[in-house]
């Protein structure tokens, strides 16, 4: 089943001389269970493809369809609610709660839409991070593949529509990397879920079932 439709996504900054256009004529889809891997030098405009797919950076031109429904057609807070409820973010640095400890991060998204708390559900993505030694700490108490795979638990919890990954392992060494990598890939095939990875690493990439090349703002390969 397709859950996602990227359609003629154009993203263009400044003008005139200035003018840097970051996304051309972007399009592809994804099928549910898919595990993809985005990969491109440095600037080359993954991360901007990524934050388009998630509503947080609107696009000049082209639309974005979850479900067969244009994002963009969204107000502000249709969009806040689908990100919480329907988008797991995972950034390359984290973005945890320095004061909140590893099973309150991983909550966090369920607390702010004020949804009932699935405690064998959060035992069960602890215990799959292998993260049970650690529940009680507070990020600065742990590795960072551990941040990482704190972040994934959070992504996991709200059983998103899809996850979105972006440079996920951009901060970690290579064991932790492959940790993080193979976390998501058991991700994909346990939880069935939908993963579209934001990557520079083609080793990384490799492991994903689909790689899209993107250069100077452009698909190049699909395969």
């Amino acid at each position: 089943m397709k859950i996602l439709k990227v359609e003629n996504l154009n993203k263009v900054y400044g003008k005139g001389e200035s003018e840097v256009v970051a996304l051309d004529n972007v399009s592809f889809e994804v099928e549910e269970g898919e595990f993809i891997a985005i990969i491109g030098p440095s600037g080359s405009g993954k991360s901007t493809l990524l934050h388009a797919i998630a509503g947080l950076e609107r696009p000049t031109h082209g639309k974005v369809y979850f479900y067969d429904k244009n994002i963009y057609e969204m107000n502000k807070k249709e969009l806040t609610i689908l990100r919480r409820q329907k988008i797991g973010i995972i950034y390359q640095f984290y973005n945890l709660i320095s004061t909140l400890n590893v099973e309150e991060n991983i909550l966090l998204p369920i607390e702010l839409d004020k949804r009932k708390v699935d405690k064998k559900k959060l035992d069960e993505i602890i215990k799959f991070l292998n993260l049970e030694n650690r529940r009680k700490h507070l990020p600065s108490e742990i590795s960072g593949g551990q941040q990482q795979k704190v972040a994934i638990g959070r992504a996991l919890m709200i059983n998103p529509t899809i996850i979105l990954a972006d440079e996920p392992t951009g901060n970690l060494d290579t064991k932790s990397s492959n940790d993080i990598v193979q976390t998501l890939k058991k991700a994909n095939k346990e939880y069935k879920q939908t993963i579209i990875m934001i990557t520079h690493n083609l080793e990384i990439a490799k492991l994903a079932d689909r790689i899209i090349q993107i250069e100077d703002g452009r698909i190049l390969e699909n395969l």
